[in-house]
C-alpha cells in the first residue's frame, strides 16, 4: 500500500483511475471476481480512500480479500439490484434476499440450503410473513440465492441451488461469508425505504453532495436543485470538471438547463445507453419519434402505437417474446429512458416526455448503426 506514485511509475494515474471508477460501479469488490482489479485498490488504497472521504464524503474500507466504498450524501431514488443478465430484482426477490441475509449475517460459514430456507421461514415467521414454498417462491428465493453468490456473499460447495427452483427437495451446501454481509447497510434493507432516502440526502457538504450527483446520476438538471446550489456548481465547473477527469476520466458538459459527466466509454453507468439488445434498440428509435414532438407530453397508448409501429418494421431483429409483447417493451423502454434520465414519466395523467439531455441523440436513427 503506497501513498505516492513509485519511481515515476507513468501508468500510476492511470491505475489509480482505474481502480476508483471499479470502486464507483461495485462498491462491494472481492478479489477473487477481479484480482487483477483488486491489487490495483490495494496498492492505490491511501489515494483512493483520500480521494472518495475529501471529494466526495464517502469511505473506503479494504480488507484481505474484501473492498467496500460506503457511499453517502447523495443515493439515486431509482437504483434497482440487478440479476447477472441485468433484470431488475422484483419485490419477492428482495423480501427473499433481505430475509437471506439476514439469517446468515451472523454465520454459519457452512450450511445446508434445506437449513438454511428454515432460518429464512423462522425469519419471516417473525415478521408475521408467511412463504408458502411454492414454485414463484422457489424461483424467487433461488434469484436471491443467487445474487448474493454473484457478489461474494455466498459460494456453493457441494450441487447448485438452481436445482431448488423446480425441485423442492433438492438441496446444496454453501459457504457464507459473514463478514462480507456485514458490511452491507442491513438495518436500511429491512428498514423504512424513504428514512434511507431522507438521510442519504443530507447535504452536510453543499459541494460532496452536489460532486456526488454529478459521479452517479447521468444528469444532474437546474430544477433538481435549488438555485444557490446551481449557482454554486456553475461557479465550481472548472475545478469540479478537474477533480472528476482526475479520478474517473469523466468530461464536463454544462448547459443552460443543467450538467452532464460524460464518460468517454460508456463503461462507468451502471445503465448503459445505447447499447445492444431488443430494448435499448426500442428505447433509442422511441426516442426519435418522440423528438418530433419534444416539447409535449405523451400519453401511454400513443407510445404503445409508436411501439408497436416501430415492432412492425423492425421486430424481425428483435426479441419475439417482446415483439409480441409491445406493451410490455413500450414499458421496459420507457423505463430504459427515464433511468438514464432522457425522459420523465407522469403518473396522473399518465405521460412521458424528453428531457433536455436526449438532444444528444439524432433525431433520426438509421437501423444499421443500432444493430
Amino acid at each position: 500500500m503506497t501513498a505516492g506514485p513509485s519511481s515515476g511509475d507513468p501508468h500510476w494515474g492511470a491505475e489509480r483511475r482505474s481502480a476508483a471508477r471499479h470502486l464507483i460501479a461495485n462498491p462491494l469488490t472481492c478479489a477473487e471476481h477481479d484480482e487483477e482489479t483488486f491489487r490495483l485498490i490495494r496498492r492505490h488504497e491511501v489515494d483512493l480512500d483520500r480521494w472518495f472521504t475529501q471529494r466526495l464524503g464517502y469511505r473506503l474500507h479494504v480488507a484481505s480479500d474484501t473492498a467496500r466504498l460506503w457511499k453517502s450524501g447523495y443515493v439515486p431514488p431509482s437504483r434497482p439490484l440487478r440479476t447477472s443478465a441485468g433484470r431488475p430484482l422484483h419485490q419477492l426477490e428482495y423480501i427473499l434476499l433481505i430475509l437471506a441475509l439476514a439469517s446468515t449475517v451472523a454465520g454459519p460459514a457452512v450450511i445446508s440450503l434445506r437449513d438454511l430456507i428454515d432460518l429464512i421461514r423462522s425469519a419471516a415467521a417473525e415478521i408475521d410473513l408467511t412463504l408458502s414454498g411454492d414454485a414463484t417462491e422457489r424461483r424467487a428465493l433461488v434469484t436471491a440465492l443467487r445474487w448474493m453468490i454473484d457478489h461474494g456473499l455466498a459460494g456453493e460447495l457441494h450441487a447448485r441451488v438452481e436445482s431448488y427452483a423446480t425441485d423442492e427437495d433438492a438441496d446444496a451446501v454453501l459457504r457464507i461469508r459473514p463478514d462480507r454481509i456485514t458490511l452491507l447497510p442491513l438495518p436500511v434493507l429491512a428498514g423504512d425505504d424513504e428514512d434511507l432516502l431522507v438521510r442519504a440526502g443530507r447535504r452536510d457538504s453543499t459541494r460532496q453532495w452536489l460532486r456526488a450527483r454529478l459521479v452517479e446520476d447521468p444528469v444532474v438538471y437546474r430544477v433538481d436543485l435549488a438555485e444557490e446550489e446551481w449557482n454554486e456548481l456553475r461557479r465550481r465547473l472548472g475545478e469540479e470538471g478537474r477533480f472528476l477527469h482526475e479520478m474517473f476520466g469523466l468530461t464536463i458538459e454544462a448547459r443552460a438547463e443543467g450538467v452532464a459527466a460524460i464518460d468517454p466509454d460508456g463503461s462507468l453507468a451502471d445503465q448503459p445507453f445505447p447499447t445492444g439488445g431488443t430494448v435499448s434498440h426500442a428505447a433509442l428509435l422511441l426516442l426519435s419519434v418522440l423528438q418530433e414532438r419534444r416539447t409535449e407530453w405523451w400519453d401511454e397508448d400513443e407510445i404503445q402505437r409508436a411501439v408497436l409501429r416501430l415492432a412492425g418494421e423492425y421486430g424481425r431483429f428483435w426479441a419475439k417474446d417482446l415483439v409480441a409483447a409491445p406493451d410490455r417493451l413500450a414499458r421496459r423502454a420507457v423505463d430504459l429512458l427515464v433511468g438514464v434520465r432522457l425522459a420523465e414519466r407522469r403518473v396522473d395523467p399518465a405521460g412521458v416526455k424528453l428531457l433536455a439531455a436526449a438532444a444528444r441523440f439524432a433525431p433520426s436513427v438509421r437501423q444499421d448503426t443500432l444493430l
